[in-house]
């Protein structure tokens, strides 16, 4: 503890005059109260930067670790520190993308989602610190992909394409809206056309009788292209699967004595429901689809709802507003398990997983810091866990970008 204080004293002094000569705000203003609606009007325009973060959210992280205030310049500091902040990061670039099942050799999936992990992460560091390096590396990380990325291949293709189309979606955005970042346009243009053609088709494919994180991880990254390319239409039709999706995936009493199933699923009888829940044929308000499997992937799951239902409060649609009794619901009662609690034996035949990653930040800050809900498993869980890190799929660095920071 010693070391790690001495650690923040530094950062803080070498982080505040720096500070000084930083970036102006990213964007345009997000002022006054919106009124959140159930779709964005077709003439409405995308507010920018719109995907995960906004513009008053990156000032307020920005302000934070300026500050010194914790937990956000310790996430600060992991974040600059990971492998992902060094300015002698190097992309590798694929142009067939292959992530097949079974243990067969995959190419190029690890290294796609840790370059975008990293383009998103070298994106953060700029709009915190205003160097120019960070900036010039995101730049050379997207570069270096749109210029090679034709396709994507095997089994996992949707999904590999939902965990590394999210996290470019969120890095795009910043940097092409953070004043001196220098993108040009034909890169720009260049990065949405592969967004549009490599990733694009392979999100929007139905998949509803998946297990629900693919389908929820694909609509992230479905909403957050959608965005970054200005397309009204794929925004809609996220908005839609999101509100089928979700309602299958965590469930509440009031559904029914069995779980809600999504549009086109064979899952259509209670015995095919419970081989689908993992054998879990007990439902209470919490529980999700893959209570049963492990925690990981309920995480994953809690961690795409949060983030497709933010990018759509930037965009001033409310999909919280729709979900927020399940998604407390689902916190609360997978939060308990995480920090020791015994199952009862109706759940899961009284044995859980508990290995849920950094998922829950997101979801938090809407609820306890925008509608001042409690969720008090949930809230000592994340602060054991803080500073939230990356999970190296599609979930980086929310205890910096959203604890504590209900900004619109």
């Amino acid at each position: 503890m010693a070391v790690r204080s001495v650690r923040r004293r530094v950062a803080a002094l070498v982080i505040a005059p720096l500070l000084a000569v930083t970036v102006a705000s990213c964007g345009t203003a997000d002022t006054g109260t919106r009124t959140m609606a159930r779709a964005l009007p077709p003439d409405a325009t995308f507010t920018h930067p719109g995907v995960l973060v906004s513009k008053a959210q990156l000032d307020t992280v920005r302000k934070n670790v300026t500050a010194g205030k914790q937990p956000w310049l310790e996430a600060f500091l992991d974040m600059r520190d990971s492998k992902y902040g060094s300015y002698k990061y190097r992309p590798e670039p694929y142009e067939n993308v292959d992530c097949p099942w079974g243990g067969k050799v995959a190419h190029g999936c690890v290294e796609e989602r840790q370059d975008a992990i990293a383009a998103y992460t070298q994106a953060l560091l700029y709009s915190v610190t205003g160097k120019q390096q960070h900036a010039l590396k995101a730049r050379e990380i997207m570069d270096a992909w749109s210029a090679r990325i034709k396709r994507h291949s095997e089994e996992d293709a949707g999904l590999q394409t939902a965990w590394a189309g999210s996290t470019w979606a969120r890095a795009a955005e910043i940097v092409r809206y953070a004043p001196g970042a220098g993108w040009p346009a034909d890169r720009v243009a260049r990065f949405e056309k592969m967004l549009r053609t490599a990733y694009q088709p392979l999100v929007t494919e139905k998949l509803p009788d998946y297990n629900g994180n693919w389908d929820l991880a694909m609509t992230d990254a479905a909403i957050g292209i959608a965005v970054f390319t200005n397309d009204h239409k794929a925004f809609d039709a996220a908005l839609a699967r999101f509100r089928d999706r979700v309602p299958a995936y965590f469930y509440l009493e009031k559904d029914g004595k069995v779980p809600l199933t999504p549009a086109g699923s064979t899952m259509n009888t209670p015995q095919k429901l419970t081989t689908y829940w993992f054998k879990q044929g007990t439902y209470k308000d919490g529980v999700a689809q893959e209570t049963c499997r492990n925690f990981k992937h309920v995480g994953y799951s809690l961690a795409a709802t949060a983030h497709i239902a933010e990018t759509a409060w930037h965009q001033g649609v409310d999909l919280y507003g729709e979900v927020k009794d399940r998604l407390k619901a689902a916190l609360a009662f997978h939060a308990r398990y995480q920090l020791g609690e015994n199952p009862p034996a109706w759940l899961c035949g009284g044995k859980v997983d508990r290995n849920m990653g950094p998922d829950l930040e997101v979801a938090l800050n809407h609820l306890e810091d925008r509608l001042h809900v409690s969720v008090p498993a949930a809230h000592k869980l994340a602060e054991e866990t803080r500073p939230a890190g990356t999970d190296d799929l599609f979930v980086s660095w929310e205890t910096l970008t959203h604890a504590g920071n209900p900004a619109a």
